[in-house]
């Protein structure tokens, strides 16, 4: 099945209405069609041709916007690098992707100079001749469009492949479930180099309304472009709680339609906080793998149903696994299993682990959640992150969200350490909010006023900052190393370290 390319489309059905703004300037679709036509023809002229990659080493700015159309053109592939990478895992990705050409800016052509392969600056993209070649001005649903490398948190990084069909039926679905209008204005503060950023570039030219683009997040700058009229955005929980912090007790403007929550459950904390000063939060679900969104929270359950990721976008189906196969009833904790037109085809150059994730053309997402008694899902947990302690469960999430809802914290994470007698050991890093003390004894016993006693941290330590993925995820696995290496140390009224 082939589609209209959609940015020559939308060029055409809109060509005046705003696409793209980025500090002073605005790109129209038209203006943005042609500058993707001659990325195109400058990129034909490098030698990229059909099912070739052309990898990006590039921040949040307007030539990446551009290349994600560019590539469409010619039927080549985008492999958005995470600039924050180390040199070494670069090259390991690169290895991998094996692209024809590498775009870089000034910030980035240090981390890929041991890259042998063709390498270019977006800063001189102006002198690159443009070739004489046919643009294409469709597509087909089944080719690939992007190559994603997931973060690692849990494994090393691995290839997947999304297609123009994946992509198509994310936007699709993101805009049943909220509706479009023409002046809408979305924020993109996420890394374009992290599908949730990548595909609101898709739903913008699909839904033809205007994408605010800015380089990084900044809690206030994000709260200043809501003032000026964005009316949807896309956020992750460290992101939220920070422009909260910014803005002080002061409600949100009435036009600001929706935040897309993504990069893990929510706290409850932090949601009802959102709730009190107008912020229409709604929780969502997704992956690399499923192209963004698998699930996403329906603007009229935002408080009715809050906590949940809600159910699955249009037309796409996920059900709750027992470890033996069989569905889990409702309230019963499991494994999520998704399947549907946003699914990924499986893993670039992987046929092992594609063979592996999945079955009977269910997606195993490792991940732990539940539907109540009405269909809605409630996210709990990575499955390798739950904590065994005593042969009970604990997860995460649960006494995370407790500890958030202390007056004095800022952050919480909880692992699971060895532990000889238990087996695993609850353990919480705590970043305390600015101005404000707590010690570890407090904090326990907050915990044990909500929480069964297994569920309460052993030890409690508090740190600066917690590490985090570019797109804002936490990194247990760094926790957990970190903690097993006693290299974390208190830091204010802390308290002992310590707490049975």
């Amino acid at each position: 099945m082939r589609l209209p390319e959609w940015l020559a489309w939308r060029a055409v059905a809109t060509p005046e209405r705003a696409a793209l703004i980025w500090r002073e300037r605005t790109w129209t679709f038209a203006e943005l069609a042609l500058e993707a036509d001659r990325l195109a023809c400058q990129l034909a002229g490098l030698g990229v041709r059909a099912g070739d990659r052309v990898a990006a080493c590039l921040s949040n700015r307007p030539e990446l916007v551009v290349l994600v159309h560019a590539v469409s053109r010619l039927g080549a592939v985008l492999v958005p690098l995470n600039v924050r990478l180390t040199p070494q895992e670069l090259l390991t990705v690169l290895a991998d992707a094996d692209p024809h050409v590498v775009l870089v800016e000034s910030a980035t052509r240090g981390a890929v100079a041991s890259w042998t392969g063709t390498v270019v600056d977006v800063e001189e993209l102006a002198g690159l001749p443009e070739a004489a070649v046919e643009l294409r001005r469709d597509v087909e649903v089944d080719a690939v469009h992007t190559l994603i490398y997931t973060s690692g948190t849990t494994d090393r990084p691995k290839g997947v492949l999304l297609t123009y069909g994946n992509h198509w039926w994310s936007a699709v679905g993101s805009q049943l479930n909220l509706g479009v209008l023409p002046d809408d204005r979305w924020l993109l503060c996420l890394p374009l180099f992290h599908v949730g950023g990548l595909s609101i570039l898709f739903r913008s030219v699909l839904g033809g309304f205007a994408v605010e683009l800015h380089e990084r997040f900044d809690a206030a700058m994000a709260n200043e472009a809501i003032e000026r009229g964005v009316t949807l955005a896309s956020l992750v929980g460290t992101m939220l709680w920070r422009m909260l912090e910014e803005r002080g007790e002061r409600r949100y403007p009435a036009h600001l339609r929706a935040v897309l929550l993504g990069g893990g459950p929510a706290p409850r904390p932090l949601l009802e906080r959102c709730a009190a000063v107008g912020l229409p939060v709604l929780q969502t679900y997704g992956l690399t793998e499923t192209a963004s969104q698998l699930a996403t929270l329906a603007p009229e359950d935002a408080l009715r149903k809050l906590g949940s990721a809600g159910k699955p976008l249009y037309p796409n189906a996920l059900r709750i696994v027992r470890p033996d196969g069989s569905l889990a009833e409702p309230g019963e904790p499991g494994e999520i299993e998704v399947r549907g037109p946003v699914v990924t085809p499986g893993y670039w150059r992987r046929p092992d682990l594609t063979a592996r994730a999945f079955s009977n053309g269910w997606l195993r997402t490792g991940d732990i959640g539940y539907l109540d008694e009405e269909g809605y899902l409630y996210v709990l947990d990575r499955r390798d992150d739950l904590i065994v302690t005593g042969g009970e469960n604990v997860f995460p999430a649960e006494v995370e969200a407790v500890l958030l809802g202390h007056p004095a914290v800022a952050e919480a994470v909880v692992v699971g350490i060895p532990d000889v007698e238990w087996g695993q050991r609850v353990v919480a890093a705590v970043v305390l909010r600015r101005g404000m003390s707590a010690t570890a004894h407090e904090l326990v016993a907050w915990c044990r006023t909500r929480l069964a006693g297994y569920k309460v941290p052993r030890t409690i330590r508090f740190v600066e900052e917690l590490p985090r993925t570019a797109s804002g995820k936490l990194q247990r696995w760094l926790v957990r190393q970190e903690w097993e290496r006693a290299r974390y140390s208190c830091t204010g009224n802390s308290g002992s370290r310590d707490e049975a």
